[in-house]
């Protein structure tokens, strides 16, 4: 990995390499990197897992196992934006299966405590066209749904 840019830092109460293989088993163009393991020095376990490099589809985070004092919630989040109904319906179940929580609207926290949206593209479209009518329709179908359903929101969108 490269050390220019940034790193989103992920903070795990011992989950932290469990994390890492996970998202990397789910989600394409991803590696693992470094695996840094506490030593006598630490407020670990020698030999323990310390921290995970890795990237997720291009993105580099860094896992930490940290402990029990900080907790996932919803005012971070990660969006996933889908190119059709295939992807969404992955993702969602990818990231919901062994644990995993369906939110509103495209929401879920995976079984780590994470938070995602899976966003089909074409929602973005419909809710950002000019035409009010439409657009309003559109988020009118989204607000009732967990897993996006683009075709309910096409029907919507288009009045029927």
């Amino acid at each position: 990995m490269t050390t220019d840019g940034f790193t989103t830092c992920l903070w795990f109460d011992g989950q932290a390499e469990e994390a890492a293989n996970f998202y990397v088993s789910v989600f394409k163009n991803s590696r693992i990197g470094t695996v840094l393991r506490y030593s006598e020095v630490g407020h670990g376990e020698p030999g323990s897992v310390l921290t995970v490099e890795f990237e997720a589809n291009g993105q580099k985070f860094y896992a930490l196992n940290g402990g029990p004092q900080f907790k996932f919630n919803e005012a971070i989040s990660f969006e996933i934006r889908c190119d059709d109904q295939a992807e969404v319906d992955f993702y969602w179940q990818a990231l919901t299966e062994g644990g995993g929580e369906e939110g509103p609207c495209g929401w879920l926290k995976d079984r780590f405590g994470v938070s995602w949206q899976v966003t089909p593209a074409r929602l973005v479209e419909m809710i950002s066209d000019p035409d009010q009518q439409k657009a309003d329709r559109a988020m009118q179908a989204m607000l009732k749904m967990h897993k996006i359903d683009v075709a309910t929101l096409e029907k919507a969108y288009a009045g029927e």
